[in-house]
């Protein structure tokens, strides 16, 4: 294994052309907060649970517009259903295994009711998505619990994110490497209106590893269908969280979130029939939230309009693509479930052929 672990950057893999933020992270979107808890017990419990908080408020008062797509369904994202009729989040976002979706979601509304301003609350939408970390988790188990979830929730903060073997990424495999949890941002020049975008991911999918136009899947002897085999699988699934400081409305939301799927694109991803590929992208605008003030009446509040949306697609484009390949530079080779062993990308391999 290389040692120690890099960004892509550092590597010289810098994709797009738009400048990356301070952090390079979704944290360099202002008053998002992100939690980790890390699970890793005896020789076969190598799982998690990833928390992102759209702002530090009461999120189920003071909710914020959202838009969702999904490349292929073969996953499960709870409170999707709400997201595209109400256009809106209510809770944080947990990110977790396949398994432990339920448990997740009793968590979050559990703190959510719990919450102050929240006494009379019946109904909670509590939004949580999964990759599955089966490979080297014993995923059977059931080890996330609610104590877990909310330990996430309740220690997320505004620093730079923890990446690779962390959180909902600490079991994941990526173009049979390690996956992980990656993090990227772009930021607009200020003649296209300044905006922030940041995108966090839990990679763990299949396909053909390209980065930043190199094949580094071929080159390496690494990919899908390298031996023309039928049992061969690109399966896996990746979950991407967009945030943007623009104000957008929910619809425009749901346009930016179709962008990340070209990201995932650009990495080589086969998208294939048993993955589960989903984007959730969200922005914290102060003045396009949802709260039980605007809800009452009628209101009127900017908006990026459509003529001004491309260059937010272009960031979020540039940004889903490299937070994949930084949850696979910072991963590092991990031996799990039934003592497999999925090795960290070679990185530096892969300075020497980018």
């Amino acid at each position: 294994m290389d040692n120690p672990r890099k960004r892509a950057r550092e590597l010289g893999v810098a994709p797009g052309i738009l400048s990356a933020g301070k952090l390079n992270g979704i944290m360099d979107i202002f008053g998002i907060q992100v939690g980790h808890f890390t699970l890793i017990e005896g020789d076969d419990i190598r799982t998690g649970v990833t928390a992102i908080l759209p702002h530090g408020g009461n999120i189920y008062q003071d909710k914020v517009p959202a838009g969702v797509v999904v490349g292929n369904g073969f996953g499960k994202l709870a409170g999707s259903t709400q997201i595209e009729e109400l256009g809106e989040i209510e809770t944080p976002i947990i990110l977790t295994n396949t398994l432990a979706v339920p448990c997740a979601s009793e968590a979050l509304i559990e703190w959510t009711l719990n919450q102050i301003g929240n006494e009379e609350v019946q109904s909670v939408n509590p939004i949580v998505g999964e990759t599955n970390d089966g490979m080297l988790n014993n995923i059977r188990k059931l080890s996330i619990t609610k104590e877990h979830v909310k330990f996430a929730l309740e220690h997320a903060g505004i620093d730079l994110v923890t990446e690779g073997n962390v959180g909902a990424g600490t079991g994941t495999v990526c173009f049979g490497w390690k996956g992980g949890v990656g993090t990227s941002s772009r930021i607009l020049p200020g003649n296209l209106g300044g905006y922030a975008l940041g995108v966090l991911v839990q990679s763990n999918f299949g396909g053909v590893l390209q980065m930043d136009g190199n094949p580094i899947g071929k080159e390496l002897g690494q990919y899908y269908l390298k031996d023309e085999l039928a049992d061969q699988t690109a399966d896996g699934s990746v979950m991407i969280i967009i945030a943007t400081d623009a104000p957008l409305s929910d619809r425009n939301l749901k346009r930016l979130a179709k962008r990340g799927l070209a990201g995932l694109a650009r990495t080589g991803a086969s998208i294939s029939d048993g993955s589960g590929d989903y984007v959730l992208a969200f922005s914290t605008a102060e003045e396009v939230r949802r709260t039980s003030e605007r809800r009452a009446q009628v209101w009127a509040y900017p908006e990026v309009p459509n003529a001004q949306l491309s260059p937010l697609f272009q960031a979020a484009i540039e940004a889903t693509e490299e937070a994949i390949y930084n949850s696979l530079c910072m991963a590092e080779t991990m031996t799990g479930y039934k003592g497999r062993v999925i090795h960290a990308l070679p990185i530096r391999a892969v300075g020497q052929l980018k």
